[in-house]
């Protein structure tokens, strides 16, 4: 299977007016028991994910599914290297039910908005509901560096993106003119 194209709010030429209407979208849950469409679209997001060298995470929406599905890794947070399927999990209609700790910030970057990062504040330990890719409930915990990744996952299904928060933003020194008009500022 061919891997799918990450979906950008901007390139080179600027704003990607196409794919910004897609990232917004909220997304739509998944039936469960999971039917062959479901499960086609679960095994594009997963391998898609495993062919990126550059992804802890990765959103469905951001590869034009517009379904409540998020894959991550769960352990080898570091970029690069090859995935192998315990290193993931995929979550089919996740759902944070408990939020605990006081927030750290950090800088994420993310796949659809190139080359910026923005310090986002994100609770240190969350409690997941969902489904597994295989169609059974799972309720997990999940802590720091993984807490952030789910939490960011997450917000690409209520078509929320990191440059949604207040906090600062980088980006490359050479590139300030674009994303001074980007984001229509200095």
């Amino acid at each position: 299977m061919a891997e799918k194209r990450v979906l950008t709010l901007w390139n080179n030429e600027g704003v990607n007016e196409n794919d910004a209407t897609l990232l917004r979208k909220k997304s739509k849950e998944l039936n469960v028991p999971l039917d062959k469409e479901a499960r086609a679209e679960i095994q594009v997001l997963i391998d898609s994910f495993k062919d990126r060298d550059d992804a802890v995470g990765l959103a469905a929406p951001q590869i034009g599914i517009n379904k409540r599905i998020i894959i991550f890794r769960n352990k080898g947070n570091e970029e690069g290297g090859k995935k192998s399927a315990g290193d993931f999990e995929v979550l089919i209609n996740p759902r944070i039910t408990q939020a605990r700790g006081e927030k750290v910030t950090m800088a994420e970057g993310c796949l659809s908005c190139p080359e910026i990062q923005v310090e986002v504040s994100r609770f240190p330990e969350i409690k997941v509901r969902a489904f597994n890719a295989q169609g059974e409930k799972v309720s997990k915990r999940y802590l720091d560096f993984v807490a952030r990744v789910v939490q960011h996952e997450i917000d690409h299904l209520d078509g929320k993106l990191i440059v949604d928060y207040e906090g600062n933003l980088y980006y490359p020194a050479e590139k300030q003119g674009f994303f001074a008009k980007i984001f229509q500022t200095g």
